[in-house]
């Protein structure tokens, strides 16, 4: 058998469901040719199938067969790093990612991809490892070899950023400046960084458009008018799709709220896309539900026949625009309504999420336009578990913890990429204004801490001050909190599942709201815990609140005891309300799709608006406090219009979000 025939053999097994015997095809050609000058690609193929098969140890095998065959051979050695890392052996596998990167003197199309698919996986291994400088180092070479035609590498280059509090954050690289940057950044890491709607709605569409991409049929209602049609007459069938219900900050608010539905009324599906590992949480939530279908491993065909099957009315995405999404199946419409809640802060910007729920203070009333979806309002938007412990269990002590035994204790356990070169000058300020206080963090790795210190340093305030906390069990976590005088949040992107924590464990969270949605969040957690007073109207009322805490910390002792006895009654714990307010927004739903008036997402002139609020400064001041957020970007579309006039814009909205 020639190459060419073994090959489209091979992959014809593979194509019918066979690949177990397209492996063992080529297993028998590399016995029967054991001097073939092509064996080295028949190996690296034979490896390549193996790992999809889960055969890592195989793989392994057949790369580094490859590799004696043919040692300048250079896609095997990518591969068999690739193999090494996940079996534990970084130093290995980076061993062979440096000699790639190493060996290739001449620039050409295939070695570039070559080089640059080794620095990928180099910065993958080397971030596991909380190497984040180095991991940034690889990806920013990555960026400058491709020009920044790499979207994925871009972004994970500004995360890395985000992560490492590198400021200033969009530094010129690849031949891409800062508004370069900007139309290339991921959601998340911008709803870190500018507190700009109508941006992050633009640079949410550009995600849909690039990084997901349009399939080439997506449903339509006329696709499901028979299950319209029987829908007065029978339960609501509504689907939570999501990777995190499981030991993650999702999983752990949501645990008790799939199991409060009324069985009666709504059948619940949940399909869940994360990673295999058991765990205590995701085997409550499967228990708690009527089906729990693991769509992991199932591509998204086999996905959409599966949710198509089951009949789902209403699909809730609980991921939205993060890690181990889906979103090419929901660019699909495997259901006649699909809505955006909880797990990404912020709209969608896609063709196929209808709806998005929030409550009265993160979406205020006259900024619906600021959101693609159509806007549905809880009370209160957050889903939390009152069996979540509360720490009273694992009493801590300062010394513990690498607390001082004196003085304030302010807190802020939100991710460090969260912290702006803005919050972190407040927070010196109030460390400055009240001497023996503590600011205790999250660790973010090594090179994130040492600029976080410097920062301090400069400041004049002693790095000591900054006290960084160790990643630990949930229970232990929530443990900690019995050390914390004030929470302190940040902005623009606020404290979530953190500050519901907080408040949980009877510790007052002192918060801004902005005007994006992740900026308006903590607000909207502290009045439902019942202490609005807490909401600052402004970045001075913050600092000045701050440090009236820290010189007298027996004024927050009413507001403890509040938390503590409101923890059975608060609206941000009254768990069976929110299902019978998210129910209710169902039956809304459901409404609209018997009469056949699903709302179709505006998506009207995005692709201005990323150009327009890509140009604009971001870093000489916050934009949650400028005093015309509109009249900036009527402004800016004016010039614009200028010299290529647009359709009529209905884009912006007439109402300032208030605190």
């Amino acid at each position: 058998m020639g190459i060419a025939e073994l090959v489209g053999s091979a992959q014809a097994l593979s194509a019918t469901g066979r690949a177990a015997d397209a492996a063992a095809l080529y297993r028998d050609w590399t016995a029967r040719n054991p001097d073939h000058p092509a064996l080295h690609a028949v190996q690296f193929n034979l490896g390549v199938l193996l790992g999809a098969l889960g055969d890592q140890a195989g793989a392994a095998d057949a790369f580094a067969a490859a590799i004696r065959h043919k040692p300048d051979f250079l896609p095997p050695y990518i591969n068999l790093g690739a193999v090494l890392a996940q079996a534990g052996a970084p130093a290995e596998a980076l061993g062979h990612w440096l000699h790639v990167t190493g060996a290739l003197a001449a620039v050409t199309g295939e070695s570039l991809a070559w080089k640059t698919a080794a620095l990928r996986q180099m910065a993958l291994t080397l971030e596991a490892a909380r190497h984040l400088a180095h991991a940034e180092d690889a990806l920013r070479q990555v960026v400058e070899l491709t020009q920044g035609t790499q979207r994925d590498a871009v972004q994970h280059w500004i995360a890395l950023r985000q992560r490492q509090c590198a400021w200033p954050l969009l530094q010129p690289v690849g031949g891409l400046d800062r508004a370069a940057l900007l139309r290339r950044i991921a959601p998340l890491s911008l709803a870190n960084y500018a507190d700009e709607p109508l941006l992050q709605l633009a640079v949410a569409h550009a995600a849909c458009r690039e990084d997901v991409g349009y399939p080439d049929r997506a449903l339509t209602m006329a696709d499901f008018a028979a299950r319209a049609a029987d829908l007065p007459g029978r339960r609501l069938r509504v689907g939570y799709l999501s990777s995190d219900l499981r030991e993650h900050a999702i999983g752990h608010l949501t645990a008790e709220m799939f199991g409060l539905h009324d069985r009666a009324a709504v059948e619940v599906f949940v399909y869940y896309c994360g990673i295999p590992q058991e765990d205590a949480t995701k085997r409550r939530i499967r228990d708690s539900v009527e089906h729990w279908r693991d769509i992991t491993p199932l591509d998204d065909d086999a996905a959409l026949a599966l949710l198509l099957a089951d009949g789902v009315d209403i699909l809730v995405d609980i991921n939205g625009h993060t890690r181990s999404a889906r979103s090419r199946l929901l660019a699909r419409r495997p259901a006649p309504a699909i809505v955006n809640w909880l797990g990404y802060p912020g709209t969608m910007g896609s063709p196929t999420h209808h709806y998005i729920i929030a409550d009265p203070h993160i979406i205020p009333e006259g900024c619906e336009a600021w959101y693609s979806e159509k806007v549905l309002r809880l009370p209160c938007y957050q889903a939390n578990d009152r069996q979540r412990p509360t720490g009273a269990d694992r009493p801590w002590t300062r010394a513990e913890a690498g607390l001082p035994e004196g003085g304030m204790v302010y807190a802020c356990f939100n991710g460090v990429q969260k912290i702006t070169p803005f919050v972190f000058g407040r927070w010196m300020e109030i460390l400055r204004q009240v001497p023996d206080s503590v600011l205790w963090l999250m660790q973010g790795g090594e090179t994130a801490e040492r600029s976080l210190r410097d920062r301090a340093q400069a400041a004049g305030i002693a790095p000591d001050r900054l006290v960084f906390a160790p990643a630990i069990a949930n229970r232990d976590h929530m443990g900690r909190y019995g050390l914390v005088d004030l929470f302190l949040d940040t902005l623009p992107y606020g404290g979530h599942t953190t500050a519901s924590d907080a408040l949980w464990a009877g510790v007052p969270v002192l918060t801004v709201p902005g005007r994006s949605f992740a900026a308006r969040v903590c607000a909207s957690l502290v009045r439902a815990a019942g202490l609005p007073d807490f909401v600052c109207a402004g970045p001075g009322e913050y600092v000045r609140r701050a440090i009236a805490y820290g010189q007298d910390r027996a004024l927050l002792s009413p507001y403890r005891d509040r938390l503590a006895a409101g923890r059975g009654s608060a609206l941000l714990f009254d768990t069976p309300r929110l299902v019978r307010g998210l129910e209710d927004l169902y039956r809304v739903i459901r409404a609209d799709i018997i009469a056949g008036r699903v709302p179709q997402p505006d998506l009207t002139n995005l692709d201005t608006y990323l150009e327009i609020g890509a140009a604009m400064d971001h870093d000489a001041a916050e934009t949650s406090f400028l005093p015309d957020y509109e009249a900036r970007w009527r402004g800016a579309l004016a010039r614009r219009q200028a010299y290529a006039p647009l359709p009529p814009d209905r884009r912006l909205c007439h109402a300032a979000a208030s605190a």
